[in-house]
């Protein structure tokens, strides 16, 4: 696998449409793990050994791009890779629930895309639960459309979807 974004080094002050929040997108940092794992667990409802975030870290480290709030504390990230030429995969995204519905996701899913358009990447995948209704709604409004059932694709059991656009 390689990383597809471009690094982050400058943070990028973003005011996000409601008004209310504003973040800066930047690269992970190690200090960062703790807070990523929570957003994990709590809204991927998976848990990982936090040897892989500093594992990613490591090898793909323009990988990660972190929406901090004003203190710089993580309040979301987009996590992606490519497994096939021409192809981006994004491996994990998610956004602490306090700070969803305000334009985050939109923020990192943007940048993220704009980001494999300037790779030249032809296509962006993804997998999402199939009880992930909201998720599924936000995907869809970037134009990923469901293209396969993963049957038994998450550690309890549930069931995935893949779901993939074109990058024109």
């Amino acid at each position: 696998m390689r990383c597809i974004a471009e690094s982050v080094d400058r943070a990028s002050s973003s005011v996000l449409p409601t008004g209310r929040t504003v973040v800066s997108l930047r690269g992970f940092r190690p200090h960062d793990v703790p807070v990523v794992a929570s957003i994990v667990g709590e809204a991927l409802h998976e848990h990982y050994d936090t040897s892989l975030y500093f594992s990613l870290s490591q090898q793909w480290p323009a990988g990660f791009l972190i929406a901090a709030d004003a203190s710089d504390a993580p309040v979301g990230f987009l996590l992606g890779v490519t497994q096939v030429e021409g192809e981006a995969r994004i491996l994990m995204f998610a956004v602490d629930r306090e700070t969803r519905t305000r334009g985050v996701g939109t923020t990192l899913m943007t940048e993220f895309l704009d980001r494999c358009r300037r790779r030249g990447m032809r296509r962006a995948t993804l997998e999402v639960r199939v009880s992930n209704v909201p998720a599924i709604r936000f995907y869809s409004r970037f134009r990923f459309g469901v293209t396969d059932l993963l049957r038994g694709y998450y550690s309890d059991g549930e069931n995935g979807y893949q779901m993939a656009r074109e990058l024109p």
